[in-house]
């Protein structure tokens, strides 16, 4: 590891201030965001002591906010993956300042998503089932595993490019520098170990791309390998993977347009990156209508009784105000911002990007409850209204998400400062010759 030194690392400074911050805000927020927590903490005891009974869940409506959540969340993971693995292997030049932000991004969430299916069970001691009585016919067996192997690999895949920037604040001294001292692995930036990096980060951005698609494409069959109207679906697998990356974009702008206000990263985290998210967002916006109008327009051509029951209960009846919502959420209010210059500034990409994280939990809720509220065999329709505990829980679960980060910034550079480096020194150069492949040769005269 070289010394710090030269107007490159001075220039890079800014990157060290999270770690250092200890301001009065700091400490008020994540007081609330603990409060928060603590309380959430308190009702899930008390669900514990007393059961499922405190919900809103009932019969025949026995899923509600915990699968409604757990799908959300673990469909923001996307954002982790998909746009950093992706990004990296196209080699995207401006990639650089957002790929640790997306990647913890996925560790933190798929961490609050993976624990609300063992909420749901009531009875947390019930999940060792999965391995003394679990079926490989059952779609549950496949979510629990791929979820783990998914987590497994995001977590090392977040961890490894943080190995450079764990040795500079190892070297720049502290009370945690044996944390750091551990954590480095004995990085000193030699040429062999920089290519070992290299290597093992090209093998994980490869690997954790078919993980993640393969993760929400089973929990869209836990869903569509029932019988269930409104759920039984062969568009599900797709579906459900468009809407997580769709979601996962959008929450990854939310958090870099906050960041680069707390910590003043402007001159990192640039306009030109905000449009070109905003572009994906506008991509991912009109592939996502183009699956739902399918989903429903295959739906309402086939008219199929309790299909129609279920769509028209979505459309006209009590979950219309939901329903269309979704649509203003993630397809209305993200194509007038993103297709209008004067609209598509950071406030309006941010205005778009939570229409759009909204916008996706109220689709997870249409999809869960409405087929649940409407059985079938004549009986009566179900109604489902969460009680102050599931609230609780949900608020529970941003505030984790809020505090994660918060956390990390204060252990670790939000922004990967040897990428920043790396692409100053190279990546002008890769680029250079990357544009002259792409021309036509000149043609000599004569």
């Amino acid at each position: 590891m070289t010394q710090r030194s030269g107007a490159m690392v001075d220039r890079d400074e800014i990157l060290f201030r999270p770690i250092y911050f200890t301001g009065k805000g700091f400490h008020i927020t994540f007081g609330i965001l603990a409060l928060v927590l603590l309380w959430s903490l308190y009702m899930y005891v008390t669900q514990l002591s007393s059961g499922l009974g405190l919900t809103g869940m009932n019969q025949p409506v026995s899923w509600g906010f915990y699968i409604v959540n757990f799908v959300f969340f673990i469909g923001i993971s996307h954002a982790g993956t998909l746009i950093s693995a992706i990004l990296r292997l196209s080699k995207a030049e401006w990639r650089r300042p957002i790929t640790r932000m997306a990647e913890v991004i996925t560790a933190i969430v798929l961490a609050i998503g993976g624990l609300h299916p063992i909420i749901d069970l009531g009875r947390p001691d019930r999940m060792l089932n999965l391995f003394t009585a679990g079926r490989l016919q059952s779609p549950l067996l496949w979510d629990v595993t791929s979820i783990t192997a998914y987590f497994t690999a995001s977590t090392v895949y977040l961890y490894l490019p943080m190995i450079p920037d764990i040795a500079r604040i190892r070297d720049r001294g502290g009370k945690m520098k044996w944390l750091y001292t551990f954590m480095a692995w004995g990085w000193r930036g030699t040429k062999r170990q920089k290519h070992v990096l290299n290597r093992a980060i090209s093998i994980l951005m490869v690997m954790v791309i078919p993980i993640a698609i393969s993760v929400h494409t089973v929990i869209s069959y836990i869903f569509s390998m029932t019988l269930q109207p409104g759920w039984h679906s062969t568009i599900f697998g797709p579906y459900f993977v468009v809407g997580a990356i769709f979601s996962g974009i959008a929450a990854l702008l939310i958090v870099m347009i906050a960041f680069r206000r707390v910590y003043h990263f402007e001159n990192y985290l640039k306009e030109i990156h905000f449009q070109y998210l905003g572009t994906l967002l506008l991509i991912m916006s009109l592939i996502w209508f183009y699956f739902t109008f399918s989903e429903y327009l295959t739906g309402v051509f086939g008219a199929e009784p309790h299909e129609m029951h279920i769509i028209m209960y979505k459309l006209t009846g009590p979950y219309a105000v939901f329903f269309w919502g979704m649509i203003l959420c993630n397809f209305v209010l993200p194509v007038i911002i993103m297709s209008f210059k004067k609209l598509r500034t950071i406030t309006g990409i941010l205005i778009a990007s939570m229409g759009v994280v909204i916008g996706m939990w109220l689709e997870r809720l249409i999809i869960v409850v409405p087929s649940l509220a409407n059985p079938r065999m004549e009986l009566p329709a179900g109604m489902y209204m969460p009680t102050m505990l599931e609230w609780s829980l949900f608020a529970g679960g941003i505030a984790v998400f809020v505090m994660g980060f918060m956390i990390f910034s204060k252990f670790f550079p939000l922004i990967s400062i040897w990428e920043i480096e790396e692409g100053r020194t190279h990546g002008r150069k890769e680029v250079e010759e990357r544009i002259e492949s792409y021309l036509p040769a000149a043609e000599r005269p004569g």
